[in-house]
Formats: C-alpha cells, structure tokens, sequence
C-alpha cells in the first residue's frame, strides 16, 4: 500500500492515529506504531517535562517511527519545541495556529512537518509555510474544529484541487471503507481519532470510552464556537452549556462555565456528567474496545476487501 504519505513516513499503511488530548500517550502512539501506521503523542495535555517522558517511553516500546501532535495555544509552547529537538523527534503535527511560526525551526532541525487545517484558505497558507504535509479536517471530526463547518466529503476534494503537497484527510473517518472513500475524494491517507480512543492503549477512562461505544447517532454535537469550536457528546455539562447559550451568554461566561482542567475531568479521570467529552461523529460506528492492532487489522482488511469489490463490479 505504498503512496506519499506512506514513504514520506516510512511507515506499512498510510493511516495516522491522531495526536488526541488525554488519549493519545506512548502506549497508544508505540502500539499504533508498531501495527504499521503513524503514532502520535497528544501533547496539548501534557506538561512539558511530561511529554519528554512520553516521548522516551515511545523510543523503548517502539523501533518504528512515531511524532507529536503540538496544538500551537499551548502555553508551554517554546518548551515543548525545545524538548522536541532536545529528544530527537523527526515528525511534528502542528494544529491551532498559524503554521508560518514554528515550521521554519522545525524543518531546520530536520523534522517533518504536517499542519492541520479546516478549510481551502489555510491549507494554502500551509503549503506557503513550507510544511510537508496537510492534514484536512471536516466537521464530523471530535476535538476542535473550523468554524466553517464543511464536511469531510466537501472538504478533501476542494483542498486536492488546490494543493500539491500530500494529503491526509480526518474527520468521520473509522472504517475501512471510510479510508477507502476520503482516498477515492483525494486523500493520500488518513488520520483516525475517536476510533483509537476505544482502545485498549488510549490513557482515556474506562468510562469515557465506554460512553464512546454506546454512543449513536446524533449524541454529539459541536459547541462552544465562541472559544474553539469542539464536539461533545451530550451529557450534564453539555446541558448546562445550551442553557446558558438561551441566555445569549457573554465570551467571559462561557469561559466561567467551562472553567478550568474540564476535558481532563471527563475524557482522563472519567465524570461523565461534569466532564467535556471530545468526540466525533462517527463515534456512531465504534461498538467496541480493541486493541489497537486488532483495530488497523480490520480498517485495512475492510479497505482491501470494499476496494477489490469496486474494481470487480
């Protein structure tokens, strides 16, 4: 199954487990690494002294390549970039932020760069900066999102049509067959998030991925638009969101609302009802707990068996 994304990686199958918020630690990155596909360390949700543990953690559980998902609000920031050098990390996913003020230093330290974007507008700026790669996000997708809301089925076409660096596409993406469509859109691979977060390795709680299997359509939406956009899956504090949304709340009441350490309460220590649960929409789709080999094993079976029934048709 070797293409760009493949080769630009040197990795079997040109998926990516996304660099998730307390899921995304060194066992789910190595695990994921080592059936094959990219791993990613989520370090939004880690200090940066805690990152550099993950990362030599993912160096002794892993001889296969593997990067850090780096969300540029970070506070840290300069500390998680400096740490990142420091450790010899050589592929760097960057999100949240203008690709233009960290790419640069990174391809200096000879690091592979791949910036995540919402729309046509900011996968242009990312090939302009230089980056190796870009990541399309649809609306279907957990954790933050553009405020444009295109789809992952509109996006990745409009996005091929203007780029030429590689494309990854993300955002509703869980099976086989949805890896097989976002490629035949004009995706040269895939990142899968919510998937990976029912698994076995994902540091996420027992109860949040529970909550992730049980999960159908419709119970998650995205919110919060104001701050960053996310998709929660409905719960008490997703209630208590909508209610004060009837008030026509100020950006300073939503901040006091959400507060502080509220997606580590629910999607790390487990609240399902005052915790922010990120998910996306194909969550849907997920009926159960895998490893994460198991999990590449049936994506890449399904791939294989739907695209052989296409071309025999």
């Amino acid at each position: 199954m070797e293409n760009r994304i493949t080769q630009l990686f040197n990795i079997k199958y040109p998926v990516i487990q996304a660099g998730m918020v307390w899921a995304s630690g060194w066992r789910l990155a190595s695990a994921s690494s080592n059936a094959g596909i990219l791993g990613l360390l989520g370090a939004g949700s880690m200090y940066p002294e805690v990152l550099r543990e993950h990362i030599r953690k993912c160096k002794k559980a892993t001889d296969n390549p593997f990067g850090v998902n780096v969300p540029m609000l970070y506070p840290d920031i300069e500390k998680i970039m400096d740490i990142i050098v420091e450790e010899g990390v050589k592929i760097v996913f960057t999100s949240a932020g203008n690709p233009k003020t960290w790419t640069p230093f990174l391809k200096n330290h000879g690091i592979t760069v791949v910036h995540v974007v919402s729309s046509v507008k900011f996968a242009l700026k990312a090939q302009e900066a230089g980056v190796d790669a870009v990541v399309a996000e649809g609306f279907e997708a957990g954790g933050h999102n553009g405020r444009e809301e295109s789809t992952t089925f509109t996006l990745i076409p409009m996005v091929r049509e203007k780029i030429s660096v590689p494309l990854i596409a993300a955002g509703g993406i869980a099976t086989g067959r949805g890896m097989l469509a976002a490629m035949v859109l004009g995706a040269d691979g895939v990142q899968i998030g919510s998937r990976f977060v029912a698994s076995e390795e994902a540091s996420s709680h027992a109860n949040f991925k529970q909550k992730v299997v049980e999960a159908r359509e419709g119970d998650t939406h995205l919110t919060l638009k104001e701050l960053a956009p996310v998709r929660l899956l409905k719960n008490k504090f997703y209630t208590d969101v909508q209610e004060l949304y009837s008030r026509s709340p100020s950006v300073e009441e939503l901040k006091g609302l959400l507060g502080r350490g509220r997606a580590k309460k629910g999607m790390f220590e487990g609240d399902l009802d005052e915790g922010e649960l990120e998910i996306g929409q194909v969550s849907g789709l997920i009926h159960d707990i895998k490893s994460v080999s198991e999990i590449v094993e049936d994506i890449i079976r399904e791939f294989r068996k739907v695209k052989q029934e296409l071309t025999s048709t």
